[in-house]
């Protein structure tokens, strides 16, 4: 059988029962302990389970069926459980904490703070850790992405520019302050686009749908906001960016271009205090 991925999920067949817990066979790593506890209901020897495979106490291949809050080869947002004289302890949901030595930290972390991390395996010891020096994991190769493709995102610290990101699980992306219009954190997951890609490669990310795609969806909303509110809505072309941002959360060119387009549609009347449906006239 194929070697065991340590640090994530592996499908693996029961080869005997103890009383505490199923044995599995993980073949060049010899059987592998699945304790009472992760046992599902009626398993029994023959039957295939999908396990995640970490490291117990003493350093040995040991399976569970809780979910990590991260694999081996992800980035994630872990909270500090405790310190010793070694290194930090982070909960990612497992029994057995994951450790983060002093080398791989870029400030001593502290009790009870969260960080942004990866976890690999260290060559040396085959140990699972973390490392909070994710830049290197980072993909440096040109990313492919075309303007508008949807991402997923990590938040990973705040600048002054606005917040870096990581884009999918493999590249670094930065939203600009302008372009956010409601509060983010570090560590959220968030779905993005992508605005532009850089002669250097770097990632501009919006937050919004872009091009004509965004036009409409936001024109459906304020079309509904209009039915809503007598037909009438007082943000115009000259209106404050941060008034349109504060109600709609949507960018000024983004709001003009929803207005465009319901006017072109007849749906509105456009006035010096604002916008009007067509059937309040």
């Amino acid at each position: 059988m194929n070697r065991i991925k340590l640090g994530d999920y592996n499908l693996l067949k029961v080869s005997r029962k103890v009383d505490f817990g199923l044995y599995l066979n993980g073949g060049d790593e010899g059987d592998i302990l699945l304790p009472s506890r992760y046992v599902p209901k009626n398993a029994r020897p023959g039957d295939e389970l999908e396990v995640f495979i970490y490291l117990d106490q003493d350093e040995r291949p040991v399976a569970t069926t809780l979910e990590p809050l991260a694999r081996v080869g992800e980035f994630a947002h872990l909270e500090v459980a405790w310190v010793n004289e070694y290194g930090a302890f982070l909960d990612w949901g497992l029994m057995k904490d994951l450790f983060c030595p002093f080398r791989e930290q870029k400030k001593r972390m502290t009790l009870g703070s969260s960080y942004i991390v990866y976890v690999t395996v260290d060559e040396e010891s085959y140990r699972i850790m973390a490392t909070a020096k994710v830049e290197r994991y980072l993909d440096k190769e040109r990313p492919e992405y075309k303007h508008g493709d949807e991402v997923e995102l990590l938040v990973w610290q705040k600048t002054d520019l606005g917040f870096k990101v990581i884009v999918d699980n493999r590249f670094s992306g930065l939203i600009y302050k302008d372009q956010i219009f409601r509060n983010i954190r570090t560590g959220e997951r968030l779905h993005g686009y992508i605005d532009h890609i850089r002669q250097d490669g770097k990632i501009d990310i919006t937050l919004q749908p872009t091009g004509r795609r965004h036009t409409e969806d936001f024109s459906d909303i304020l079309l509904e906001y209009l039915k809503a509110n007598d037909g009438h809505c007082n943000l115009g072309d000259k209106s404050p960016a941060e008034l349109i941002a504060d109600r709609f959360k949507v960018s000024k060119k983004t709001y003009k271009k929803a207005v465009g387009d319901l006017y072109r549609r007849r749906l509105i009347t456009i006035t010096d205090d604002g916008i009007t449906l067509t059937d309040n006239k």
